[in-house]
């Protein structure tokens, strides 16, 4: 299930001849990340298409669940995979993230990542949820809400949502390919956290799910 995103309001091995070139090794491992990634993608898109089919997991209302069989995807795209240098901000504060109801998401800062996508330079604010922390499967959980210029055209106009993980060192992973929409883009009856106006990405990301049409 996706976190965060809403609240109910009720080393490979390379043979190699004596005559292999060092560019050829290089591009056969290239070749072998990029088919890594894209499967990575495709998995990510079958489990949600599980979720949404689920009615213990579902956002849809029964009306659209029966009859649902996939998402709109954006084709799956590895140039939306970026490695972001991970800034962590120790000491922020739990704030108050205002939502599509009344009620308020407790969030933290937990850090800024800073990358470069369709050319430019970007970075985005990422959050910890403090209730989560306490939950063994959850200790390392990160909250990624972003919009980009997509948004009221190919994809929900709230935005949309990463979850991440807390990474070891100073870098971290951002697949776009797997930004989902927040419930309520698909049942008003889920209360979801507003994107910070901080995390607009000024470009567009063709990457990840669509919006949802009834």
């Amino acid at each position: 299930m996706r976190l965060c995103i809403a609240v109910l309001v009720l080393g490979m091995l390379i043979s190699c001849g004596q005559e292999k070139k060092y560019h050829d090794v290089k591009n056969d491992v290239a070749s072998t990340v990029t088919s890594d990634k894209l499967a990575d993608i495709l998995l990510f898109q079958k489990e949600l298409n599980a979720e949404f089919k689920d009615p213990e997991t579902s956002p849809l209302a029964d009306r659209f669940r029966i009859n649902f069989e996939t998402l709109d995807f954006f084709e799956a795209d590895t140039n939306y995979v970026v490695v972001a240098e991970f800034i962590r901000t120790p000491g922020a504060l739990p704030f108050s993230m205002p939502t599509t109801t009344d009620r308020e998401s407790t969030e933290v800062l937990y850090g800024i990542a800073k990358f470069t996508l369709n050319g430019k330079a970007h970075q985005l604010e990422i959050y910890q949820t403090p209730e989560l922390i306490t939950q063994e499967k959850y200790k390392d959980y990160l909250f990624l809400p972003f919009t980009d210029a997509t948004n009221d055209q190919e994809t929900y106009g709230g935005g949309r949502y990463l979850d991440l993980r807390i990474p070891e060192g100073n870098t971290i992973v951002l697949d776009f390919n797997k930004a989902y929409n927040p419930y309520c883009a698909y049942n008003k009856k889920f209360s979801c956290p507003l994107v910070p106006s901080v995390n607009n990405l000024k470009t567009a990301v063709k990457a990840g799910v669509k919006a949802f049409e009834h």
